[in-house]
């Protein structure tokens, strides 16, 4: 088998990069960071490919997927990502216009392109990296969240078309609290929580994908809140989140 895996260079694809080959399953892996692609290829036993690119850029979305193409890729793992903390009339514009290209362009093309040819094989499984953040409103981290839901919601839609017409195609979405990865540093904020141990993540993501798992959510804590969080009417909910994201930046 082969994965291409985006966002390889840290975090939780990195760590999805690590327990995919002790899988022996083989690797194309994608990051800006040549260095961090690197360090994976030496430290893994499996043939691994490596393409430097930044799929904030569209044209590169394309340019990747011809490069695969015919690799006969038989799992995709959409993870590459970033976010942003900040009131939506401060933040950055382009640096969002940016964060809607990587978070939503590059899932929907790269997922469109490959589940044609997952489906015309009958076979395939993608994996698409969200969040928690998915299922709720984020005052103060406002279009990353956003963008997690664009994903959620377009994953569980892609998954019920398969399931009706049969096909042996699988799709799931990732949906952690919280993880120790970069995501901080990038997004200019620090979670108060102790996050997930991101190696953790990405092993049971993997278990629980190849289990053909629509929702994946590695803790449990992260279940519950999510679960009662359906119970909150909606501007109570709006405070509590404004307030948790206002502890990230103050």
């Amino acid at each position: 088998m082969k994965a291409l895996i985006t966002g390889a260079s840290s975090g939780i694809g990195r760590d999805i990069a690590y327990y995919l080959a002790s899988l022996d399953i083989d690797l194309i892996i994608v990051a800006r960071r040549k260095n961090r692609l690197e360090e994976i290829k030496q430290n893994v036993t499996v043939n691994v490919q490596i393409m430097v690119m930044d799929l904030t850029i569209e044209k590169n979305i394309y340019k990747l997927y011809n490069k695969v193409k015919k690799e006969n890729v038989d799992i995709l793992i959409n993870n590459a990502g970033f976010g942003l903390f900040g009131v939506f009339s401060k933040t950055d514009l382009k640096r969002e216009l940016k964060m809607i290209n990587l978070n939503i362009k590059a899932y929907h093309i790269l997922t469109k392109l490959f589940l044609i040819n997952f489906e015309k094989r009958n076979r395939g499984y993608i994996m698409n990296v969200a969040s928690a953040a998915g299922f709720l409103s984020g005052p103060r981290i406002n279009t990353y969240y956003a963008t997690k839901n664009y994903i959620l919601k377009l994953t569980m839609a892609i998954y019920e078309e398969l399931r009706q017409n049969k096909k042996n195609v699988h799709i799931s979405i990732l949906c952690p609290g919280p993880v120790n990865t970069e995501f901080n540093k990038v997004a200019q904020g620090t979670f108060k929580t102790k996050g997930a141990d991101s190696s953790y993540v990405a092993k049971y993501a993997i278990d629980k994908m190849f289990k053909n798992k629509l929702i994946i959510i590695p803790e449990f804590k992260t279940k519950i809140g999510i679960f009662f969080s359906r119970f909150l009417p909606y501007k109570i909910m709006l405070r509590k989140m404004y307030r948790f994201q206002k502890r990230k930046t103050d």
